[in-house]
């Protein structure tokens, strides 16, 4: 079975050269997605989370991570709005308290958030409080994290690679060609 690190240099390899940029980040990639791996592989639940202005690219992701045309077994996923309609309207510790709390509940204690977008938007908040959450974030360095800078005139296109890198690898994972125990 082949090093998560050195699987993940080679497969950004053969994506090409339009995936180059990648190769420079894979050591914020690495540790970050072998965490998230890890947990989808225990069997828990992904709580989507994405900033306003990928939403485009969350619906993308619910629509695709389970698709048919995939030779996988389907993974958990939900979207936070799912659980609660109204978390555009939380504001404050104790409703971010009181939203956690029936998440764990409701999948009993066996979820992380994967978050995605800019690091100072509200919608992250819940998701930061929590040590196994996984982050493709803007601007910011955080824990778990892969980052990507707002400004990027390419971001919509690398957030596409980044999740094809992101798909290859539950592929490899949930196959044993790779190994993403830490």
């Amino acid at each position: 079975m082949a090093d998560f690190a050195q699987w993940s240099l080679d497969t950004i390899r053969n994506e090409g050269a339009t995936f180059s940029w990648l190769e420079e980040l894979r050591f914020e990639w690495t540790p970050a997605t072998s965490l998230a791996l890890e947990q989808i592989l225990d069997g828990k639940t992904i709580v989507l989370i994405t900033d306003a202005k990928r939403r485009w690219f969350q619906e993308y992701i619910l629509s695709n991570i389970n698709s048919a045309k995939l030779e996988r077994p389907p993974i958990p996923i939900i979207n936070i709005d799912s659980l609660y309609r109204h978390y555009n309207d939380v504001s404050g510790g104790d409703m971010i308290d009181i939203i956690e709390d029936m998440v764990n509940l409701s999948l009993k204690g066996k979820y992380f958030f994967w978050y995605i977008g800019s690091g100072d938007d509200k919608r992250a908040d819940i998701a930061k409080r929590k040590d196994n959450s996984y982050f493709w974030i803007f601007d910011e360095d955080y824990a778990n994290s892969f980052n990507l800078k707002s400004y990027d005139k390419h971001l919509d296109i690398k957030l596409l690679q980044v999740y094809r890198l992101f798909e290859l690898s539950l592929n490899g994972a949930m196959f044993g060609e790779v190994d993403v125990s830490n």
